[in-house]
Parts: structure tokens; C-alpha cells; sequence
């Protein structure tokens, strides 16, 4: 089984010092993607450039204490691709690409965080550039070869996908152009959505997202906005998928999948 974990850290220092490093020891992952690392390289490098064994891979932003994503693997990649070679995103660090390729099969795992439009419109207009620019990117990589894209995708996609769906239809991550973006990008790209494939129906188990304001941890008012989305294939063999909560790294919980395969 390859266990494939996904978390946005909130900072990798923060979750380093809410026991991230001790969890992944225990749960001991193959990959983990990681998301809004907010760190720049010397930050890392000697510290956290390695996380339970596993090496770290990374796309960090021009920014200090901004986004950035990264994926630490047990295994060896047989290339990297950092960014998704947009002029505007790629010094936001926003897509990092590990590649697995042998002579049968050619796959990849990637991590990607997609922009927030919470803070307004100007953010709001970024995102939808994004939404525009990552579409095709996606349809290309479903061209040429299997992978799992693992990440924050800021958009609850249906109604059960949060607490408050009612209260959310004209706020970002719940808007009805993202939720159509989402809905029409798996139609054209055939990519899976893999933890609704394995669970349908779930609702509070499925949040991974959850406000610091107004009790929202304690009162479980979530949001489901970080997903695996796979080609069918690999879809496939996910054999289950959990959210674990026991244990708080960030405002967002991991999401493991585990597949039938090896890399």
C-alpha cells in the first residue's frame, strides 16, 4: 500500500512546534504534500528539510512568511518540476511536482496550493487567473501520464462539503463559479475526486478546514477544501480515506489516502 497524506501547515514552523515531526514518525506516510509552508530555504535547510525520514521537495514563494508547498517522500523521484510555469503564480509557490517514471509507467505525485479569494476582490480576480491558468495544465499532465494532485484547492465543491452552506453562497471557496470551475474541470480532465469517490455521503467527518474564530474546532463548522484528485487509475486503487483530527498542526487536518500500489 503507498499512503498518501495531505496537509496545509498554516507554517511548517507552527506545526513543527505542535508535534507534526513525532505525528508523521507514527503515521509514517510514504509522501506527504504540504501546503502554505509560509518559510524560505534557510528556514529549512539543517531543520525541517527532512521530516521523518522522508526528504522534502519544494516550490517556496518570493514572499517571506507567504504560501509555498512542498512533498516529502520516502522515495526517490526520477525528476522535479517546481512551479506550473505561470508569470504570475510561480513566485507565490504554488506547484511542485515529484515524477516516479520507470520504463512501464510514468507517474507523478503533486502538491498544489490554490489561491484564497477571502480578503477581496483583488484576491478573488487572482484566483480566478489561477483557476484559468491551472485548468489546462491539468488536462495536459491527464494527457501524458497518471498522477495524484494533492492540496488546498480553497473550494468547498457541493453542499455537504461545509457546516454552513446556506449562510456561504456568496463568499469565497463556496462562490458558484468556483463550485462550476470544480465541477466542469473534473468532467474535461476525467480526474477523481478520490475521498468523495470512497465516501459519497460524508459531511462532518469529511471537513478539513475549520476557522480559529468563533469555536468552529469545537463546534465542528468546517469545510471540506483539500482534496486528492486523481486520474482514474490511480483513482482506482484508493483503498480508503481518512481525516485525522485527534491531534492539531494547523487550521487544517490531514487527508490520507491509501492506494494500491507502489511507487
Amino acid at each position: 500500500m503507498f499512503k498518501l497524506t495531505s496537509l496545509n501547515l498554516n507554517g511548517i514552523r507552527a506545526a513543527a512546534r505542535k508535534g507534526l515531526a513525532p505525528w508523521l514518525k507514527k503515521h509514517a506516510p510514504d509522501c506527504i504534500c504540504v501546503q502554505e509552508i509560509k518559510a524560505q530555504q534557510t528556514d529549512l535547510a539543517g531543520k525541517l528539510d527532512v521530516l521523518a525520514g522522508m526528504r522534502g521537495h519544494f516550490h517556496l514563494a518570493e514572499k517571506k512568511g507567504y504560501s509555498g508547498v512542498g512533498i516529502y517522500t520516502r522515495h526517490e523521484p526520477s525528476a522535479v518540476i517546481v512551479g506550473c510555469g505561470s508569470s504570475e503564480f510561480d513566485a507565490e509557490g504554488r506547484f511542485v511536482e515529484l515524477r516516479f517514471d520507470t520504463l512501464a509507467r510514468k507517474r507523478s505525485i503533486i502538491s498544489c496550493y490554490f489561491p484564497s479569494g477571502t480578503s477581496g476582490e483583488v484576491r478573488q480576480a487572482a484566483k480566478y487567473r489561477f483557476l484559468d491558468e491551472i485548468r489546462p495544465l491539468l488536462a495536459q499532465r491527464r494527457a501524458e501520464r497518471d498522477f495524484i494532485l494533492c492540496g488546498d484547492v480553497n473550494i468547498a465543491h457541493h453542499e455537504i462539503d461545509l457546516k454552513n452552506w446556506k449562510s456561504n453562497q456568496k463568499n469565497s471557496g463556496f462562490l458558484p463559479e468556483e463550485r462550476a470551475w470544480l465541477t466542469e474541470t473534473l468532467e474535461q480532465t476525467g480526474l477523481v475526486d478520490v475521498y468523495r469517490r470512497l465516501h459519497p455521503d460524508a459531511t462532518g467527518d469529511a471537513y478539513t478546514w475549520w476557522s480559529y474564530r468563533g469555536r468552529a474546532w469545537d463546534n465542528n463548522v468546517g469545510w471540506r477544501i483539500d482534496y486528492h484528485l486523481a486520474t482514474p487509475a490511480l483513482a482506482e486503487r484508493a483503498r480508503s480515506a481518512s481525516v485525522y483530527k485527534a491531534e492539531r498542526f494547523s487550521d487544517h487536518a490531514p487527508l490520507t489516502v491509501e492506494y494500491d500500489f507502489s511507487l
